[in-house]
C-alpha cells in the first residue's frame, strides 16, 4: 500500500489486483490533480486502506483474490454502509445485473458502475470519477440496457412512452437535465416534462428528504 497525502484534493483509494490496470488508472487520476492515497490489490487491503486513510472515492474492481468471485464487490458494500459519505465506483469487466442492482438499492449516493472499458474514454471516466466524487450516480449504458430490457419483459411499466423510457435511461446514467436534452436534442423543458411524467406514473411524491429521481431510477430498474 502506498500513501500520498494531499490537502484540497480529491483523494482515491484504488483496488484491483490486475496491477497494470491499477497504476493505468492511477496515472490517470494523477494527471488530472486527484491524489491516489492507496493502492491495493483485494478487498481486506481495501477496507483497512478505506477506514485508516477516509478518501473521497474508492474505486474498485468486482473480482479480487483469493476466489476472484465478489470479494470487491462486497468490500464497496461494506464501505457503504460503514462510511456512507464515501463515494464508490465499481470497475467490472462484465455486466453484472445482480450486483449493479444491489449496489445502488444498499445506497443511492455516491456510487457508480462502470464496465472496465470505459477507462479507455479518458475523458468520460474522469467526468464520471468526479460525479461519484461529489454524490451523484453513474451506471454505464451497457449496465443501463441490460438492466432496462430485463425489467421491460417482466415488468408493468408499459405506460411509459419511448421517450419517457429514454429520459429515464439517461437519467440512470447519471446524466443532468441539460445533459439528457442534449443527447436526445429536446430542449430541458421537454426533459423536464418527460421527467414529470415519470414521477407521476410511477406514484412518486414529492418529499423534503428523497430524491424522487433516484427513486424513479431505482423503481425501474428494481422491478420485476
Amino acid at each position: 500500500m502506498t500513501e500520498i497525502q494531499t490537502e484540497n484534493q480529491m483523494r482515491v483509494v484504488l483496488a484491483d489486483d490486475a496491477v497494470l490496470l491499477r497504476e493505468g488508472v492511477r496515472s490517470l487520476l494523477e494527471d488530472e490533480g486527484i491524489s491516489v492515497v492507496a493502492s491495493v490489490g483485494d478487498g481486506s487491503e481495501l477496507l483497512r486502506a478505506v477506514a485508516e486513510l477516509r478518501p473521497t472515492l474508492a474505486i474498485v474492481d468486482v473480482r479480487m483474490p483469493p476466489t476472484h468471485t465478489t470479494e470487491g464487490l462486497e468490500a464497496a458494500l461494506a464501505i457503504k454502509r460503514r462510511f456512507p459519505d464515501i463515494g464508490v465506483l465499481v470497475l467490472s469487466q462484465y455486466v453484472l445485473r445482480e450486483y449493479a442492482t444491489e449496489l445502488l438499492s444498499t445506497e443511492s449516493v455516491g456510487v457508480g458502475y462502470l464496465l472496465k472499458n470505459r477507462v479507455t474514454d479518458i475523458d468520460r471516466f474522469l467526468d464520471s470519477v468526479h460525479r461519484i466524487a461529489e454524490g451523484g450516480t453513474v451506471i454505464d449504458p451497457d449496465v443501463v440496457r441490460q438492466l432496462l430490457t430485463t425489467s421491460e419483459r417482466q415488468n408493468t411499466l408499459s405506460t411509459l412512452t419511448p421517450r419517457e423510457s429514454e429520459v429515464l435511461e439517461a437519467m440512470a446514467e447519471g446524466l443532468s437535465n441539460r445533459g439528457i436534452g442534449e443527447r436526445l436534442f429536446v430542449s430541458v423543458s421537454s426533459v423536464e416534462k418527460a421527467i414529470s411524467a415519470i414521477f407521476d406514473k410511477l406514484g412518486l411524491q414529492a418529499g423534503e428528504t428523497t430524491s424522487r429521481r433516484v427513486e424513479a431510477v431505482l423503481a425501474y430498474l428494481n422491478r420485476e
